[in-house]
């Protein structure tokens, strides 16, 4: 059976150049980078490269990077690391359109009584409330807002945030911002002036199990293992030089990804106005958030009268690869917190996304429209 994989806000198919990278770092660079010693210092080499790649990606000195485990690690780093153990508690801003690694983290801080958080209210269109930003950030009632946090581009929706205009206010009453861009690198425009922004490097065409965050000069960040000295005791454990070899890659390629990913929208449009066209039987689907902020590459359907998950169970069988939210939580008929926040509980088990890709062919494409017919006609 021919396959279409929509799925590329789960994950993307490493590059060609990646992966030699990765076998060719595999072979010569597979001492202990901590090591003193030649053999180590090669693996360092790597090591040091890559950041010094991923540096240029997001705007900061490579000494600013830290590499995780991929993007969860990095958002909890900066999230816990501005709320230190032994502090004042303080408030958090952030809202329910966040990644679960950023939702659950503020949930745990307010439960381990190191934050107080606001939920922000967002709009249907997808994004935060700006007014009640300025609300939330005026208000000291329940302590001093600490730290912002912010997602570049949403995951299931594809919207794009108000990212400047969240650190502009954020910053004037002297709080921190952190930008989840993990959706973002090498596909839209990612502002600056945040705090710190988490990287990984599987949402680029990169390798899984390795990301980093990264922060600007001078913001502290308090690790959440201890026992080593690696990444300067933030993040300790032995490195893998072959995973950084292959981030280095993916990040200097994605440094001029803009332009490649935004020529993906004509394609992304066909799909998603003839997927729109479609009578099903209890009516046509509708684009979840403003369609004129989304990333060019992520479409979010609501399928009236479907359950989400399980219009991508039969899609699998006919060959489409797609999801009903993230892939932290695919697979279940939980309601899409992101889609709860933006629309209540009628439309939140509803969504489908579709996330194409730059190997995304017209005849990925077909098989795909003609599958969502197959199945919701049946």
């Amino acid at each position: 059976m021919m396959r279409a994989y929509l799925d590329w806000n789960a994950t993307t198919p490493p590059l060609p150049e990646v992966l030699d990278a990765m076998r060719e770092a595999s072979r010569t660079a597979w001492a202990n980078p901590s090591s003193i010693h030649g053999d180590g210092r090669a693996a360092r080499a790597v090591i040091e490269d890559a950041r010094a790649s991923i540096g240029a990606l997001v705007g900061v000195d490579p000494r600013d990077v830290v590499f995780t485990s991929g993007g969860r690690e990095a958002n909890n780093l900066a999230l816990r690391s501005a709320f230190p153990i032994g502090t004042p508690p303080a408030v958090l801003v952030t809202s329910r359109l966040e990644h679960p690694s950023v939702t659950r983290v503020a949930e745990s801080l307010e439960r381990e009584g190191r934050a107080s958080v606001r939920w922000l209210e967002v709009t249907r269109g997808g994004t935060v409330d700006l007014e009640d930003l300025d609300r939330a950030l005026a208000t000291q009632e329940e302590g001093t807002p600490r730290l912002v946090t912010i997602q570049a581009v949403n995951h299931e929706t594809g919207i794009i945030q108000p990212v400047s205009e969240v650190i502009a206010r954020a910053h004037a009453v002297g709080a921190r911002v952190h930008v989840d861009a993990v959706q973002a690198w090498g596909k839209v425009h990612v502002p600056s002036g945040w705090d710190t922004a988490s990287i990984a490097p599987h949402k680029m065409r990169g390798p899984k199990g390795i990301g980093a965050l990264a922060s600007r000069q001078g913001v502290r960040i308090d690790p959440v293992l201890l026992g080593g000295s690696q990444e300067k005791g933030i993040r300790p454990g032995t490195a893998d030089a072959s995973l950084a070899a292959g981030f280095g890659v993916a990040a200097r390629i994605a440094s001029d990804g803009v332009t490649r990913w935004a020529a993906l929208a004509p394609l992304r449009d066909r799909i998603e106005r003839e997927l729109c066209a479609i009578d099903a039987p209890h009516g046509r689907a509708r684009v979840a958030g403003d369609p004129t902020r989304r990333a060019p590459h992520v479409s979010n359907l609501i399928w009236p009268g479907w359950i989400g998950a399980e219009l991508v169970a039969a899609l699998d069988l006919e060959g489409v690869s797609v999801s009903s939210g993230a892939a932290c939580s695919a697979g279940t008929v939980e309601p899409s917190p992101v889609l709860l926040a933006m629309f209540g509980e009628g439309d939140a088990t509803r969504g489908v996304r579709i996330s194409i890709g730059d190997t995304t062919t017209e005849d990925d494409a077909t098989l795909a429209v003609r599958a969502f017919r197959a199945v919701l006609t049946r």
